[in-house]
């Protein structure tokens, strides 16, 4: 069951990368709540064998994945829209609101889930300074996260992940480094960009709607 193996992955991350002088691991499923609460959710869109399309983000942060172990997710959209409370603050993250309204315009959870499966370059986040930190924005944490990236990819689609496209969430630094990845291991036939949810809702919040049905007409068109 898809389910299994997506928690036996998450709760067996294999991170060895030398992180560099400030830099801090931010691991959702060392906590004993995120294991319960991933257990529930994966269990609940997930108990089959159906093959997903992959989404690849950057890597959680601190208010959304990072604290309840599902990518793109706080606890309040976990309690909005799939009824299941955790005891974590209610405080939300912007781009797991986008994410979520996404998911809600394209017919709500089991249907989007059925068909897809969200997941990061790192599935594990980094903190520096108590600040939110994305692979990319250290050099040395760039060059040394590469081998833990491409082994967390090929794991993953051992579950029996479709192949043919990636959606990659980020058109910038992540979208480059997914492209390296995939020129030199041949993950996916192609990988089409999505603007990034925290930009949208920072930059570009009046043309919401307008993302909305972007992301909605790729992810249908791909």
């Amino acid at each position: 069951m898809l389910a299994h193996q997506i928690l036996s992955f998450l709760f067996q991350l294999p991170f060895t990368v030398r992180l560099p002088r400030g830099v801090q691991v931010l691991n959702p499923y060392a906590d004993a709540t995120a294991q319960e609460v991933c257990t529930q959710f994966y269990e609940r869109f997930y108990s089959d064998d159906s093959p997903r399309t992959l989404l690849l983000g950057i890597n959680p942060g601190r208010y959304g994945g990072g604290i309840t172990g599902i990518p793109f997710t706080d606890p309040v959209q976990l309690e909005r829209y799939c009824g299941m409370a955790t005891p974590w603050k209610r405080q939300e993250e912007l781009s797991a609101r986008f994410v979520w309204e996404v998911i809600a315009a394209m017919g709500g959870p089991e249907l989007f889930y059925n068909r897809f499966y969200i997941s990061a370059i790192s599935p594990l986040g980094f903190v520096k300074e108590a600040k939110n930190l994305n692979y990319y924005d250290d050099p040395l944490l760039l060059k040394r996260i590469e081998p833990f990236a491409v082994e967390c990819l090929r794991r993953q689609l051992d579950f029996g992940l479709h192949t043919e496209v990636c959606f990659c969430i980020g058109e910038g630094d992540n979208l480059r480094f997914l492209h390296q990845l995939n020129q030199r291991h041949g993950f996916f036939q192609s990988v089409v960009p999505l603007p990034h949810p925290r930009f949208i809702m920072q930059y570009k919040l009046r043309q919401k709607a307008d993302f909305i049905q972007l992301y909605k007409e790729r992810l249908t068109a791909g």
